[in-house]
């Protein structure tokens, strides 16, 4: 085919089409446990995931394709506030924030820990690909903080 009628991916292709975030990059096995097979058609590779929150897009491509987090097979955090917070070992927002109101950091720690093991899939069963380590320590914060405020 003449190139001449090929489109190529926009430079953005690592930002959401529909709130502007940058993406990251998932694997196929990622969207294998999240799409259908008529929804993975839809994005071309690399796909990406929208980490903002507020943003309805899930999953994205360079041709500004996307899938909302809406029709995912299940709910996903941060998309989702009732979904764990980690996919892989079920840790959720009430599991950390109870750590923050008890004052200790046991289920949050003991999820870290699992995190960072050899049995830990949380890169495979984590929507953005990724382990939760870096989500479960700053919401683990967010509500530190905010207890401080609200102790303020």
């Amino acid at each position: 085919m003449n190139k001449a009628f090929v489109r190529e991916p926009d430079h953005t292709a690592d930002y959401c089409p529909r709130c502007g975030s940058q993406g990251e990059q998932v694997t196929a096995e990622v969207l294998m446990l999240y799409l259908d097979d008529e929804q993975r058609r839809i994005l071309a590779e690399p796909a990406n995931f929208c980490p903002s929150p507020q943003c309805a897009v899930a999953y994205f491509d360079g041709f500004e394709r996307s899938v909302l987090a809406t029709a995912l097979s299940r709910p996903v955090y941060p998309k989702d506030p009732q979904a764990p917070v980690c996919a892989c070992f079920g840790l959720t927002r009430q599991d950390v924030e109870q750590d923050v109101d008890e004052g200790v950091v046991t289920r949050t720690r003991a999820a870290v820990e699992k995190a960072k093991s050899p049995v830990a899939r949380c890169a495979q069963m984590a929507a953005n690909g990724r382990p939760c380590v870096a989500y479960v320590q700053k919401y683990y914060m967010e509500c530190r903080n905010k207890r401080k405020g609200d102790d303020a």
